[in-house]
């Protein structure tokens, strides 16, 4: 049988609001004899449970209903207004009820004087019941509020990464395909080489949408055959510089970050012999990664699909990650990403 319960905490607030209630009311209704005569204590304390245990429940269904009526936590405190009227008159009812059935009973001798401080007892106590229920469930829906938003947002945000993914790898096969198709008849073996270099890497690009994370170590031995394919296309018009500190190889970041701000340069800036772009990976003094590049934009719009940093921006909330910088003066474009010190499996 479920029992209404006004909160997830009401059993444990039973367990510490009961037993005190139950020895005030019990010495109130009975005096002295309460304590020092054990049928007394034994009858008030078991009629006085069932009572209180009954008025408990029936006032979680009241408050519930109450709930039902007015869910909207602006109209709160008129939801407790009309709560208190409707509970205090029924709370007091019963204390009235239960002295005077016992003492027209002869069950026991009752403190008849003491009625009135019960009654004020019992208003002050329900007074106070329902402030703290109404605080702990307004706390309750409160952080169950922010569960399910921070539930959609991550929902949200891997629906947009899935279809951000989902362009990444076909446009890049794409390029490199054009890329292979001319280097088969001016240069079979370069060609031969080429294909073997994206064998390598078009497998880390499947093998990326397994893990969400994987090291810089990796990461790096995968760019570097990515800037092999590059340079095959472009030549000397653009050049790579790597300058890490071995210390943090084992960190961690999310895969095909540094892909994507590579080919972000490369999209976006003229790559030419007599005007080479550079990009400079390297770690700063505070553990994080900066890819920089000399800016010599292209004339013009250049077509992009919002992958590039949209798909990092994405990758790190999703992680609960500090978010890169982004930095653009006259004369660089630069990314500052923060490295993940993790024990999550990596590639």
């Amino acid at each position: 049988m479920n029992l209404p319960k006004y909160t997830q905490q009401n059993d444990r607030m039973q367990l510490v609001i009961m037993p005190p209630v139950l020895l005030g009311f019990n010495y109130l209704l009975f005096g002295p004899a309460y304590l020092t005569d054990w049928r007394t204590f034994a009858l008030g304390t078991i009629v006085s449970f069932i009572v209180f245990f009954g008025q408990w429940l029936v006032n979680n269904a009241v408050a519930l209903w109450f709930h039902r009526r007015f869910p909207n936590y602006r109209v709160g405190l008129k939801r407790v207004l009309l709560m208190l009227a409707v509970l205090v008159p029924f709370c007091s009812f019963n204390v009235a009820v239960l002295f005077l059935g016992i003492g027209y009973a002869g069950l026991s001798p009752v403190a008849f004087q003491n009625l009135p401080w019960a009654l004020l007892a019992i208003v002050l106590i329900v007074i106070l019941i329902t402030i703290i229920y109404e605080s702990i469930n307004a706390f309750e829906q409160r952080h169950q509020a922010l569960v399910e938003a921070e539930r959609l947002k991550k929902a949200n945000l891997q629906s947009r990464f899935d279809a951000l993914k989902q362009q990444v790898s076909p446009h890049f096969l794409f390029n490199s395909l054009n890329v292979l198709d001319s280097l088969i008849e001016e240069d079979p073996a370069r060609a031969r080489q080429f294909l073997e270099e994206l064998s390598s890497v078009y497998r880390y690009l499947l093998r990326s949408n397994v893990h969400q994370l994987t090291s810089l170590t990796t990461e790096l031995a995968f760019i570097q055959s990515y800037y092999h394919l590059l340079r095959t296309r472009y030549g000397s018009g653009l050049n790579l510089i790597i300058r890490v500190g071995e210390q943090y190889s084992r960190h961690q970041l999310p895969p095909l970050t540094l892909q994507l701000l590579v080919e972000n340069a490369v999209k976006h800036n003229i790559v030419l012999a007599e005007q080479p772009l550079t990009v400079e990976i390297l770690t700063d003094d505070r553990g994080r990664l900066v890819v920089r590049n000399n800016l010599q934009r292209r004339n013009g719009r250049v077509v992009s699909n919002g992958v590039g940093l949209s798909n990092i921006l994405i990758k790190y909330r999703m992680l609960g990650q500090p978010e890169p910088r982004v930095e653009e003066d006259r004369e660089q474009f630069i990314v500052t990403l923060p490295l993940v010190e993790s024990t999550v499996t990596v590639l």
